[in-house]
């Protein structure tokens, strides 16, 4: 075994909190850096659909993407849009944005590289929530995307073509079986593609709450306090800047988020990150429960039955870091599963309705960081990872435990390596 180190991790979300967890495994000494409530709303570990997919395999940016785009940003009730005065500072990281996906070639390879992160993410999710005492957390019952009709599912034969190359599985349902599977489901959706190694969280904010008061069990460290920079001398690492001054560490990981790009700047590394601003709406006693979370084609939304309350998470919102959030994203959501669920039309001014808002720490490529520094190999990152957070953050976790450790693995690394953006 390898001589026990202190690390610091910095971010104490999903993938922050299950880097703790692998390195302590190794043996390690562990100080988390967290300047809010682990799982709390401040985090988009707390807000996202919650769904655990090997299908999140497919881009964001995708062949064809820019023609579409203008037709995306000036519809206002659409999935993607941006605030106009943000474009300037957006550009360069769009233009990198639609270059990855300008090909089938390049999609391909990306799926390939997500694929790897996320194809047993159900079991590692299975076996971490085991390891922690929560195994009634992590719901296995498969994931449903719903169509209107055939012709829209073969609209989509790229997405499907990229799944079916990387192992996902599949089960076809016509009205009958989808109304079987979803009796809630509007008669608009008449045909459905259930993923039946799908799995789903029924809490991420417990999740992430109890993944890192196991680490505290085990020993870790927790300290509120946001990290400011890193103590580098001669490519090596002596310790993490933080508000209450240097905390001395052999090695850190950089897993905070959006707030990972500029600590990364810090150390010289350029990252092209942006905040994807995702929105949820949480339906307070819907009057039903969803046995299968369900995605619509037309709405592109995760609808999830959580804890207590029905979820509507999606949207993507490109605007300046810091700007206030617009809740008409949030309503859009609303209207939708209005549209999805009749039963929900009847729940009337009654309904208990939250909104939340979060970052999700999105490279232009659509794949995360998970590499050492360029500048110091004593600093490790693991952020920028999108849309695919939850899902892939225990596989995350343990490519860069072992990166850390020197042991070979057999993911190629290149892919997530951050000397890509040089």
């Amino acid at each position: 075994m390898a001589v026990p180190l202190h690390c610091c991790v910095i971010g104490a979300g999903i993938v922050g909190a299950c880097c703790a967890l692998e390195l302590l495994r190794d043996g390690h000494r562990v100080t988390l850096l967290e300047p809010g409530e682990p799982g709390g709303e401040q985090a988009a570990s707390f807000g996202n659909g919650a769904w655990i997919s090997p299908a999140s395999v497919v881009p964001m940016s995708m062949p064809g993407l820019w023609k579409k785009l203008p037709g995306y940003l000036l519809d206002p009730d659409g999935p993607f849009t941006l605030r106009w005065s943000a474009l300037p500072t957006l550009w360069p990281w769009l233009w990198r944005f639609q270059r990855a996906g300008a090909s089938v070639q390049r999609v391909r390879a990306t799926a390939r590289a997500l694929s790897a992160l996320l194809h047993d993410a159900p079991q590692r999710h299975r076996e971490l929530a085991a390891r922690i005492g929560q195994p009634g957390l992590i719901a296995s019952r498969g994931l449903l995307y719903v169509y209107p009709n055939r012709a829209a599912f073969d609209a989509e034969a790229l997405a499907w073509r990229l799944r079916r190359e990387n192992g996902v599985r599949w089960q076809e349902l016509n009205a009958a079986a989808l109304r079987a599977k979803a009796p809630q489901l509007g008669p608009s959706y008449r045909f459905g593609v259930l993923v039946t190694d799908g799995a789903h969280c029924l809490d991420p904010g417990r999740y992430v709450a109890a993944l890192v008061l196991h680490a505290v069990s085990l020993g870790a460290v927790l300290l509120h306090e946001p990290a400011r920079g890193f103590a580098i001398d001669g490519g090596r690492l002596s310790g993490v800047h933080t508000t209450r001054g240097l905390l001395a560490c052999d090695r850190a990981v950089l897993a905070a988020g959006i707030a990972s790009g500029a600590l990364a700047r810090a150390a010289g590394d350029a990252v092209p990150l942006q905040s994807e601003r995702g929105y949820h709406v949480a339906i307070q006693r819907p009057g039903f429960e969803l046995e299968i979370p369900i995605m619509p084609s037309d709405g592109k939304m995760a609808i999830t039955s959580t804890a207590g309350a029905l979820r509507v998470a999606g949207q993507v919102e490109l605007a300046a870091e810091g700007a206030a959030p617009n809740w008409r994203r949030a309503d859009i959501l609303l209207k939708h599963a209005l549209r999805c669920f009749p039963e929900l039309q009847q729940s009337g001014p009654d309904a208990e309705i939250t909104r939340w808002m979060g970052n999700r720490p999105s490279t232009a490529d659509g794949l995360p960081v998970l590499s050492p520094s360029s500048a110091c190999a004593d600093l490790h990152y693991a952020f920028g990872h999108g849309h695919v957070g939850l899902a892939s953050a225990p596989a995350s976790a343990s490519l860069v435990a072992d990166i850390l450790a020197g042991r070979t693995t057999a993911v190629d690394l290149a892919p997530y390596d951050v000397r890509r953006f040089a």
